[in-house]
């Protein structure tokens, strides 16, 4: 039987960087880039915690259209929330979604990311947070600018200096779009332990998230091309019909890895070959076409964003969202 090696070097490389047309889904929600940095330490000691510091106080450089910027986390904030959550969403979310994208932020100024030395983080969402401009959001809100941008500083606002904390230091806190039931664990994804990235229950469904649960068709020579450009070993000799095997899902119900051709591949590695919104999917032959039907959006580690929301319209408050999302963290420097 056929399997598909990954070198560790080409494991890491995906890891560390998915390409731009595998990360989008459903806009105006991203996710920001889920990997650990090379020297991040998951179990991090408390010496060299960040200092309680508000957000006007704070301050970060920012890698943004061939430009570094230098900006207080009061500045930054609204631009990262506006282009990563929906102003739809109910207050305790954009509130959570703020806590975490500010933990995010810290997380990336403790640990240079080699993709952009001269910034702390930069706004390409393939890589780290997306950050919106002042004009930028002018020109996409026009007349609503000030309303919009008003509910995205009111979020920041209302959870300043806020952050989650691992044995005291600011935690890699990872989000996503959606999950089917079950959110990912990161070790099952990146095969790297972190005691706070584990698989948690997540409320959303279909009649919460647009485009919960999409298809994609392929024809047998697009499959076929798909997987022979990372995997040429795989067999196509036979007909299409003979081509999918074996589906092994893990505990969240993502794909662990799936035969086709013979070859054993990833879940994440189809995702990203076909551009699938997430690693949750059954694949299926027709009989004239591939059909990929696929669950949830994003790579499913860390807090859902569409499961906050609906957390938050059934009465959760942002802290317990967290708590939810990161279980065994600790929320430093939030208001009362």
């Amino acid at each position: 039987m056929k399997r598909c090696i990954l070198s560790a070097a080409l494991c890491i490389a995906f890891a560390m960087a998915l390409p731009a047309a595998a990360r989008r889904y459903l806009p105006p929600v991203k996710e920001p880039a889920p990997a650990l940095p090379a020297d991040a330490d998951p179990d991090p000691s408390p010496e060299g915690s960040a200092a309680l510091t508000p957000d006007g106080e704070a301050t970060l450089t920012l890698l943004s259209g061939g430009e570094v910027l230098t900006l207080t986390m009061r500045e930054y904030l609204p631009g990262v929330l506006a282009g990563e959550m929906p102003a739809s969403f109910a207050p305790e979310a954009l509130r959570a979604q703020a806590a975490a994208a500010r933990t995010y932020a810290m997380y990336r100024m403790a640990h240079s990311d080699a993709r952009h030395p001269q910034a702390d983080l930069c706004s390409d969402p393939a890589c780290c947070q997306v950050w919106l401009s002042e004009e930028a959001l002018r020109q996409r809100w026009g007349e609503s600018y000030s309303r919009y941008s008003a509910l995205y500083a009111a979020a920041a606002e209302d959870t300043d200096g806020a952050y989650l904390t691992w044995e005291g230091e600011p935690i890699l806190a990872c989000f996503h779009a959606a999950s089917p039931g079950q959110t990912e664990s990161c070790e099952a994804l990146w095969g790297t332990a972190v005691p706070y990235l584990v698989s948690v229950d997540t409320p959303e469904g279909e009649a919460d998230v647009p485009g919960f649960v999409t298809t994609a068709e392929l024809t047998p020579e697009a499959l076929r091309q798909g997987v022979a450009a990372v995997c040429p070993q795989a067999d196509f000799s036979a007909g299409p019909e003979a081509w999918i095997g074996e589906r092994v899902t893990d505990v969240s119900g993502r794909v662990a890895s799936i035969r086709i051709g013979g070859a054993a591949l990833p879940g994440t590695k189809v995702r990203e070959i076909f551009a699938l919104r997430s690693a949750c999917f059954t694949l299926e032959w027709t009989g004239d076409r591939f059909v990929f039907t696929v669950t949830g959006s994003g790579h499913g580690v860390g807090m859902s964003q569409y499961g906050a929301n609906v957390m938050a319209r059934s009465g959760a408050d942002w802290k317990a969202i967290l708590a939810h999302y990161y279980p065994g963290t600790a929320l430093v420097n939030a208001p009362a």
